[in-house]
């Protein structure tokens, strides 16, 4: 099994791997759980991340006259992206330098 992202290789189980896992789960469903675990993994760093993102931006944005803030995920983040104040990651780290 191989896995890639954006065409490039990022993962490979060997046969052996594949095999080991398959000790435990069922030949059947091995591929389907795989891509369920990849995807998993994924998708509870984004929440993480976007948690971290409301609970630091929620209290900013009403401190700046916000008096309502979109439920929709995707545009919470588009607001707080376009404010002039935000750093990402790399400028944030690149600040305490």
């Amino acid at each position: 099994m191989k896995i890639y992202v954006d065409e490039e290789l990022i993962y490979e189980l060997s046969d052996i791997q594949k095999r080991v896992i398959k000790n435990d789960i069922q030949e059947e469903i091995f591929d389907a759980d795989m891509k369920r675990r990849i995807r998993w993994v994924i998708e509870h760093k984004y929440n993480k991340c976007l948690k971290r993102l409301k609970d630091e931006w929620t209290s900013k944005l009403k401190a700046v006259g916000f008096k309502s803030l979109p439920l929709d995920d995707e545009e919470f983040a588009k607001i707080v992206f376009n404010r002039p104040e935000y750093k990402d990651r790399n400028k944030r780290d690149t600040k305490k330098k």
